[in-house]
């Protein structure tokens, strides 16, 4: 496994994985990626195991997928069929693939959990974060979301908030909107997370995946996964609009972040200082 994901055993029967990038905001790339994934089926598949833990390094959760050269070198982590919408689809497999596993996944989010880093806390079965963590999707700022989960989790007038400015909202909106299960003190987050996490330790591993599946069955009868589905291929007729083409042909080629802080800078918001 890659250094960029830590893997760790906090107290009996909780795996705990840590993206493992904080110099580059956990960003996502092809090894964090894969790390995550392949950490979580080796836990899936440990009798030892009964719950798994996702959390950031530093300051952050995840800033979102890489848009460096992060992944040079590198092949994706797991296949997905070529063909139009081929990146959201790959991605999105991925993260909903987690509510396939048997076990309860929890999201311990700090800091900013943006776009792509929001996709992966969305796909945990809990997400629990700090107070002043701030959860956005930018990206919608030039483009339309890879994994559409917002209408499900926060409702749609706050999903139609998020997606037509790309703001974030903070922990305790992401609680009070129904995207996180509670906020807390990042100072507590650490001790929060495990004291949940002990107490789904004690229920029967046969029983919790059990029930772990009739709340994501629940939302699959009503549509849920067909409907993220549905929508990457929305995210892949945005890449031709003329607003997105002007914005690519824009960088020239040259320093995505410095388009990005262009982007951003009228909003005075992600890049603006920080």
């Amino acid at each position: 496994m890659s250094d960029a994901v830590l893997v760790d055993t906090p107290i009996p029967g909780v795996r705990r994985i840590t993206l493992n990038r904080p110099e580059k905001r956990n960003a996502l790339n092809h090894a964090v990626r894969g790390g995550v994934l392949d950490a979580l089926q080796e836990a899936d598949g440990d009798p030892e195991v009964r719950v798994s833990i996702i959390r950031g390094a530093g300051p952050c959760f995840s800033a979102g997928y890489e848009l460096g050269d992060g992944n040079e070198g590198t092949e994706p982590p797991y296949f997905t069929a070529e063909g139009e919408g081929y990146w959201p689809r790959h991605v999105t497999d991925a993260w909903m693939g987690i509510w396939d596993l048997a076990k309860p996944v929890i999201a311990q989010v700090h800091g900013w959990c943006l776009a792509g880093g929001s996709e992966l806390a969305t796909g945990c079965d809990l997400v629990y974060v700090a107070e002043d963590a701030r959860i956005g999707y930018p990206a919608v700022r030039f483009g339309v979301p890879d994994m559409q989960f917002h209408a499900w989790f926060l409702g749609p007038r706050a999903a139609m908030d998020m997606v037509l400015t790309g703001d974030w909202i903070s922990g305790e909106d992401a609680v009070r909107l129904g995207w996180a299960n509670r906020s807390y003190r990042e100072d507590r987050l650490d001790d929060e997370v495990l004291a949940v996490a002990e107490r789904i330790a004690m229920v029967p591993p046969d029983i919790a995946q059990l029930n772990k599946r009739t709340v994501h069955r629940a939302m699959e009868v009503m549509g849920l996964r067909t409907a993220i589905r549905a929508g990457t291929e929305l995210c892949a007729l945005a890449i031709h609009q003329p607003s997105f083409q002007e914005f690519i042909q824009g960088t020239g080629g040259g320093d995505l972040t410095e388009a990005l802080q262009r982007r951003d800078e009228p909003f005075g918001d992600y890049r603006a200082g920080d």
